[in-house]
């Protein structure tokens, strides 16, 4: 679903400000799902028809501040395009990492959630034990924990993300991308409900029941194939579209 913006900036595609005003949106939803971590967490976007660009918030604003003109655009070398904005330098070794790495990937979600750290800093990391888990199991991988802000950081995430769509950063926190906002939202929200439910049954300090090997891989195999608009968010994300336009959010300016 694309959102109908105001105007575009002067000398601004149509392409742009679309995507500005969807990642904005974007932030605006994980603040009503409260996936929010004060103003340090960050979501980023691809330019269509562009090469080596992306939007990414301005630091410092929190999540239901942003707006489609206030995200910042930058290049895989750490410059701001069109003008000085404040960016977090660990948001940007992230998400230029996880880019140059993908170029399939056109969005790019990380989250500091307290149940996406507590499963972060298990050894096991996510158990086959929800439906949740099994919507993401088959693609998830995990990144060990690095110095921020480093370019060898940000080579070690290119490769923790090569063939996989969903990440637990250890002692960290979540990460997700796809090749639209929609696919990559749809990501991470079934990966911080599958971490919820396991930090939530492992405080009752009971056996917890695994997914049976043939299930898991059964499940597996239909995500394989079954690709539809369920399947890339079409659908979840023109209803969280439809939750901001009833609260009247004035994210599109």
């Amino acid at each position: 679903m694309a959102i109908t913006s105001i105007s575009a900036a002067p000398g601004m595609s149509d392409a742009e400000w679309e995507t500005r005003c969807n990642l904005a949106a974007l932030y605006r939803v994980l603040d009503r799902l409260r996936m929010t971590d004060l103003i340090y967490t960050h979501m980023s976007a691809r330019i269509p028809g562009e090469s080596g660009t992306f939007l990414i918030n301005c630091y410092g604003e929190l999540f239901d501040e942003i707006t489609a003109s206030s995200l910042i655009k930058m290049d895989m070398s750490g410059e701001v395009i069109g003008g000085h904005a404040r960016f977090n330098t660990a948001g940007f070794t992230i998400h230029s990492g996880v880019y140059r790495a993908r170029p399939d990937a056109n969005c790019v979600l990380h989250t500091h959630t307290r149940a996406g750290i507590a499963v972060a800093t298990t050894k096991a990391g996510l158990r086959p034990i929800s439906q949740d888990s099994l919507a993401v199991l088959h693609e998830l991988g995990y990144h060990d924990y690095g110095t921020p802000s480093t370019e060898k950081e940000c080579e070690a995430l290119g490769r923790s993300c090569q063939n996989v769509n969903c990440v637990i950063l250890r002692n960290h926190g979540l990460l997700t991308l796809g090749e639209t906002i929609p696919a990559a939202f749809l990501r991470m929200y079934l990966l911080e409900h599958a971490c919820q439910v396991q930090a939530t049954a492992s405080s009752f300090q009971e056996e917890l029941v695994t997914i049976a090997e043939d299930v898991q891989a059964d499940v597996a195999a239909r995500a394989h194939r079954n690709r539809s608009a369920e399947d890339s968010g079409d659908l979840e994300w023109a209803a969280m579209l439809r939750m901001l336009e009833r609260e009247g959010a004035d994210y599109r300016r």
